[in-house]
């Protein structure tokens, strides 16, 4: 029998009808397994997933080719107990088994297949299995025959291997010793080992895949902004420049894909993430307050109306994700079969003058940039001159008009907490930076759904997961409490509202009872949550910045917000890690350098006060400084309720703003100009 259908996850119910007996993960799982004396199998996923490989895509074609297949159904019933994780609602149980996947083939990816003793320990290891045997891979029948005659003739090697491998993990923990925050020296070592990998003639780091490397960028960010290093700023505004004229941007309906196949930002992995989208709407939209780019404003606000468009759910929150595939018109589905154009569908949308324009403007190429002669649309040059300004609108609008007739592709619509505080976060800051109250409001919305259906224990606990408003029964992990409290903070300093400061306080309070070490480590998970094999801990960032590093910038505003050292001081003691790691790894550790930057600098603090209305311009002046890390309250005189507001009033009856550095304050300003002197100083 399929337990699948009471999910609220779109990756599990699209395995509700196969014919395998699969097992959400759970207690039940192990003792049925227990019971009938059979391994477990274990395959993680998501609903958007899809591994593209030399232009071959391999995550929902094993679900097609195996898991679909009565046969194979039948051995996996007879012999396994198989269950089904979805990694995005999961992401505990995925972080340590995909550890030991890496572990045993120095690789890993999804689809992830791990197969476990009863006690669920790991004891064989794949990711993608094909259903016959090709380019050196064993087929997924004869990988489950292999298993089945080892663990009915060799148990005993079977158990020694899965005691190896469970008592290896289980030791795997970072010690820091005495840990002390990353200094100046540690933040130049890092610039230099970003310039290195630097491409200067493309834009990002490294070769292909190529990866939005949004923590990187807000790194370089801050540190531009607290050294003034021309390089760092350089290396931001190449790779936003080639991000937002590649085939990784989305040139009609906004919006960033998952990342491009090539190191040219040409052919991007079609699906597009909630979280790549709120967090490369940030990095544009902080580009813009650093130099004025008006093509960061621009991106930045269509990355913004995207996700309100593209993945707002009736409730208020922000759906995970749009799939890869779509329809491709032809009976079946195909990548990017939604967004890529040929010459002839030009024409037949634009006529011939018209797509000419559209050609030439988008780079579509009679042989094509993509497959089956259709290109992915980029901008080929230099903004063109204001006289085509006009059309080129009028070829846009009429190409998306044209696009949205086309099946779109799917939705998966659960509500992730972590990737939701991330939205928040960006919609506000987007709002309030060009003054457009209606991203604010969406931002407060989200927010409000994930303090209502997201939280419980009176605002200490948070949940992993929503769909359809109802919550899911995962446990929040430290990226949730962590993304959700920064959210908070920032709708806070952009709002004024201080329910969202206090908020962001219970759950930072959580952290530090539930997921923190004695040595300043942080945990991924709490420590009243599920046992697994290993409490996982990863203070790496990847797609999106590691709970630990995020936990460390929320904590060090808060202290700024409260002025409470045991808030600061966590954050410092978590910071040892970025110290340990900034020369070796700067591309992984992005948002813990942003975070270090925010130490170095301070970071500051701004109060202004005065009635909503008239404290207006000096509010707006405030969240526009560069200065990282820069904590914003405002409030009306006599506010007691926000320890960085009490005992601040008007100066000479005017609003007035004080601004505190390194636990000294500057005599309070009341005009912009000034304010914006002593934010730059």
């Amino acid at each position: 029998m399929n337990r699948l259908a009471n999910s609220q996850s779109p990756y599990l119910l699209q395995h509700v009808t196969n014919p395998v007996d699969w097992w959400p993960w759970g207690e039940e799982a192990m003792t049925e397994a227990k019971r009938r004396d059979v391994p477990i199998l274990l395959s993680v996923g998501y609903a958007s997933c899809h591994l593209r490989v030399l232009l071959v895509y391999w995550c929902h074609v094993m679900a097609r080719e195996s898991f679909e297949d009565e046969a194979t159904a039948q051995v996996m019933n007879a012999h396994f107990v198989p269950v089904k994780v979805d990694r995005e609602e999961r992401p505990d149980v995925d972080a340590v088994y995909m550890e030991a996947v890496q572990a045993a083939t120095g690789q890993g990816g999804w689809p992830m297949t791990v197969f476990l003793t009863p006690d669920a320990e790991p004891f064989y290891f794949g990711t993608y299995f094909p259903p016959a045997p090709r380019h050196g891979m064993p087929s997924f029948r004869q990988v489950l025959e292999g298993v089945r005659t080892a663990w009915q003739d060799r148990r005993d090697e079977v158990a020694d291997v899965a005691s190896r491998i469970s008592a290896d993990l289980a030791g795997r923990s970072i010690r820091l010793g005495a840990p002390q925050p990353p200094g100046a020296e540690e933040m130049g070592a890092a610039l230099l080992g970003l310039t290195k990998d630097f491409d200067a003639s493309r834009g990002g780091f490294g070769g292909a895949p190529k990866f939005p490397p949004s923590m990187v960028l807000e790194f370089l960010l801050r540190h531009h902004a607290r050294t003034g290093s021309e390089g760092a700023l350089q290396m931001v505004q190449a790779t936003c420049e080639a991000m937002a004229r590649g085939g990784i941007y989305d040139q009609l309906g906004g919006g960033f894909a998952r990342y491009s196949v090539d190191a040219e930002w040409v052919v991007p992995h079609f699906e597009k993430m909630l979280y790549d989208n709120a967090l490369l709407c940030r990095v544009y939209a902080h580009l813009w307050r650093s130099t004025g780019d008006e093509r960061a404003r621009r991106i930045a606000l269509e990355t913004a109306d995207f996700m309100v468009r593209e993945l707002g759910t009736p409730q208020g929150g922000f759906a995970s994700a749009l799939d890869a595939d779509s329809d491709d018109g032809q009976g079946g589905h195909a990548e990017g079969a939604y967004y890529v154009w040929t010459r002839s569908q030009l024409t037949e949308v634009l006529g011939e003058d018209d797509a000419a324009l559209a050609a030439d403007c988008f780079r579509v190429t009679e042989e094509g940039t993509f497959e089956r002669g259709a290109s992915v649309l980029q901008l080929a040059d230099r903004d063109r001159p204001l006289a085509d300004a006009e059309r080129l609108e009028s070829v846009r609008r009429r190409l998306l008009e044209a696009r949205a007739a086309r099946p779109r592709p799917e939705r998966d619509d659960k509500v992730v907490t972590a990737w939701n505080g991330l939205a928040v976060a960006a919609l506000a800051e987007t709002g309030a930076y060009f003054e457009r109250p209606d991203l604010v409001e969406g931002a407060t919305t989200a927010a409000r759904l994930l303090a209502e259906v997201h939280t419980v224990e009176d605002g200490r606990r948070l949940l992993r997961t929503s769909r359809d408003g109802v919550p899911g029964t995962s446990a929040g992990v430290l990226e949730d409490y962590a993304d959700v409290a920064e959210g908070y903070l920032t709708l806070y300093a952009v709002t004024g509202e201080t329910d969202w400061l206090h908020r962001a306080g219970a759950l930072l309070d959580t952290v530090l009872e539930r997921f923190a070490g004695d040595d300043g480590t942080l945990y991924d998970t709490a420590d009243d949550a599920e046992r697994l094999i290993r409490r996982p801990q990863d203070p790496t960032d990847n797609a999106v910045p590691s709970g630990w590093n995020a936990a460390a910038g929320a904590l060090l505003a808060y202290g700024a917000y409260t002025g409470e050292h045991r808030y600061r001081q966590a954050a410092e003691q978590a910071l040892g890690v970025v110290r340990e790691l900034a020369a070796r790894a700067p591309r992984f550790l992005g948002w813990g350098l942003a975070v270090g930057e925010a130490l170095l600098d301070g970071p500051r603090e701004v109060a202004v006060v005065g009635e909503p209305d008239e404290r207006a311009v000096l509010h707006r002046t405030a969240l526009l400084a560069t200065a990282p890390g820069a904590v914003v309250a405002a409030g009306v005189p006599g506010e007691t309720s926000v320890p960085l507001l009490e005992g601040r009033g008007r100066v000479e009856g005017r609003p007035a703003a004080y601004v505190c550095r390194g636990f000294v304050c500057a005599a309070p300003v009341t005009e912009p100009d000034a304010l914006e002197r002593a934010l730059g100083d």
